[in-house]
This record gives structure tokens, C-alpha cells and sequence, in this order.
């Protein structure tokens, strides 16, 4: 085996999850994402001497990001809706096992809603929220994959996470204080 596949291996690699992960979102589609995410790391691989440094993840999620935009225009063009359902009804992968019946039935209920409010944010303040809360990079690794300045994702942040708390207190307590789910 040549010494680029095992560095590329070594690097890039361990960020496959997080790669995965982040087209979901982008996609809410776990098949285009596979998809997404193989051509993804195609194309990482044959561009991996480019990397600078030891930040192979913010490398790869910016080459993800730009093949799930370009896979949305695709989709536009040929007419497709570019963002599907499978994530919303998929969102057991986003949720940790409870040992209590009720508890876990009742984080659920809370954790799918969680996820039908993230997937409703607009994309620039989904994705900013994703790659900070779940993939807990950094506001310069958010930066670098999103190509826009600290300050705009420091913004972004903030907005991503005051639309949500206004969605969960709107629709989820709300709905539960008028009795209605």
C-alpha cells in the first residue's frame, strides 16, 4: 500500500461519521448522503496532497458541504425535490438508548421533535449548528468548512440557536401547555 492512501486513511478516514453525518443533514436523505459522501471522499482522496496541515476534518466537511450544494442543483434541475424525508423519519440514529421504557419513549417524542426543528432552520444556520453541536468543531473549523468569516458564524450560531428555542418553546411547549401534541 502506498504511503498517500495510508496517510489519507489515517486522516481523513476518522472523519467519515462526521461526514456522513453533516450530508444528512444537509440532505435528509440517508441514501443521497451515502451517495454524497462516497464522491466526497473520491474526490478528497485524489485532492488530499492539497491539505495544509493537520485539519484534514474541516478540509473533508467543506468538500462535503460543496458536493451536497452541488448535488441540490442537480436535483433542481432535474425537478427532484433536492431535500427528502428520510432523516426526519430516521431520527433514531440522533438519539442515545434509555434502559426505562417511559423515559426512553418520552425522549423520543422530544428528540424527534428536536429533529424536525433543526431540519426546519435555514441551511446556513442548520449547518453552523450541526458542525458545532454535533461535531463540536471549533469557530474557525466551522469557518473554514462554510468558507465564511468567524463573525458570520459566530452570528449564525446565535440566530440558529435563538430560532430554535423559539421553535421548541412555540411548538413544543406550547403545544404540550394547550394540551395538544
Amino acid at each position: 500500500m502506498d504511503e498517500r492512501r495510508l496517510r489519507f486513511e489515517a486522516q481523513a478516514l476518522p472523519h467519515l461519521d462526521a461526514a456522513l453525518n453533516l450530508a444528512r443533514w444537509l440532505t435528509r436523505s440517508r441514501a443521497d448522503a451515502d451517495d454524497i459522501v462516497q464522491d466526497a471522499m473520491l474526490r478528497a482522496y485524489r485532492a488530499f496532497d492539497s491539505v495544509r496541515g493537520n485539519e484534514v476534518k474541516p478540509w473533508l466537511l467543506a468538500i462535503v458541504r460543496n458536493c451536497c450544494f452541488t448535488w441540490a442543483k442537480g436535483a433542481r434541475r432535474r425537478g427532484h425535490v433536492a431535500l427528502g424525508e428520510e432523516v426526519a423519519n430516521d431520527d433514531a440514529a440522533f438519539r442515545s438508548a434509555e434502559p426505562d421504557p417511559e423515559a426512553a419513549a418520552i425522549g423520543a417524542d422530544e428528540g424527534g421533535k428536536l429533529v424536525r426543528l433543526v431540519e426546519a432552520l435555514p441551511e446556513e444556520f442548520r449547518m453552523a449548528l450541526i458542525l458545532r453541536e454535533w461535531e463540536d468543531m471549533s469557530y474557525r473549523q466551522i469557518a473554514e468548512v462554510t468558507g465564511v468569516p468567524i463573525g458570520t458564524v459566530m452570528s449564525r450560531l446565535a440566530r440558529a440557536r435563538a430560532l430554535l428555542k423559539t421553535a421548541w418553546i412555540d411548538r413544543v411547549e406550547g403545544g404540550t401547555r394547550h394540551g395538544v401534541r
